[in-house]
């Protein structure tokens, strides 16, 4: 795989991750049903929690909840969540655009090593690296 496909598909992934993010908002604000949860294990990445509805059924969605930053264990905090899926579910007032700057972030980044990759590897007299091997390997084998 080259340096720029791989570039090319993380910046993919970056976007369709913020649109993952666009359409879980668009399915919670469609039929949405807000009430407390409280914060079972708090992480980065992933936060569980725990909440029951006005069904009086207690939930504790698998894959936790969305936009799960700056949460700490015990909390009590008010979610959203979808009242046909009670497993999408997100922490009240966040929404998409928190996921934005972190899969730009990874799309600058990606792209800020390929490109310096892709000067240095590439064909003459741009790849300077890429020159001086092709000329060192004419050098060894005349040599």
């Amino acid at each position: 795989m080259t340096i720029a496909t791989l570039a090319c598909a993380i910046s993919v992934l970056a976007v369709l991750l913020v649109l993952a993010a666009w359409r879980d908002d668009h399915l919670i604000s469609s039929n949405m049903g807000v009430t407390s949860a409280e914060v079972l294990s708090a992480g980065t990445l992933r936060s569980a929690v725990t909440f029951v509805t006005p069904d009086g059924e207690t939930h504790n969605p698998k894959v936790g909840v969305l936009y799960p930053t700056k949460l700490t264990q015990g909390e009590r905090i008010n979610v959203e969540y979808r009242r046909s899926d009670p497993d999408l579910v997100r922490v009240a007032g966040r929404d998409a655009r928190v996921a934005i700057i972190p899969a730009l972030s990874v799309i600058l980044v990606s792209w800020a090593v390929a490109i310096p990759a892709l000067w240095l590897l590439g064909s003459p007299p741009a790849g300077w690296v890429g020159a001086i091997r092709r000329r060192w390997s004419r050098t060894r084998v005349a040599g």
